[in-house]
């Protein structure tokens, strides 16, 4: 098996920027060389609510299945969907203001690119 190198980001719910707070949610994993692009994610309504009672919870799930778009190359993700894979995951990977914001880019290897998704989301989500 070759290992092949990868990048991903973590997708952080940040509902009051001045508090500097946030919460994992998701994980966006691109592998260039197994033309790969994935999201995955978990919002849990208690932990998100627990963080700001106020914060729309359904709207974050709507921001994530926006992602979900974007890495399938599906229509409802925009323009930004219509783009090639590595250019998608540069859009999804930018700083953005909004209450779903991407962390720093991270790498790796891997031999199984869904696998280290999977993976990644157990241990930086939850």
């Amino acid at each position: 098996m070759s290992r092949l190198a990868y990048q991903y980001v973590v997708l952080r719910c940040v509902p009051r920027v001045e508090r500097e707070e946030f919460l994992n949610v998701g994980v966006v994993v691109y592998c260039q060389a197994a033309d790969y692009l994935a999201a995955a994610w978990n919002a849990d309504r208690e932990r998100l609510q627990a963080l700001d009672p106020r914060l729309d919870v359904d709207r974050v799930c709507d921001a994530l299945a926006y992602v979900d778009a974007i890495c399938a190359g599906d229509p409802r993700g925009g323009s930004a969907a219509l783009q090639p894979r590595g250019q998608r995951f540069g859009f999804l990977k930018a700083p953005k203001s909004t209450v779903l914001q991407p962390g720093p880019v991270h790498g790796g290897v891997t031999t199984d690119p869904p696998r280290q998704l999977e993976r990644l989301l157990s241990q930086l989500v939850g």
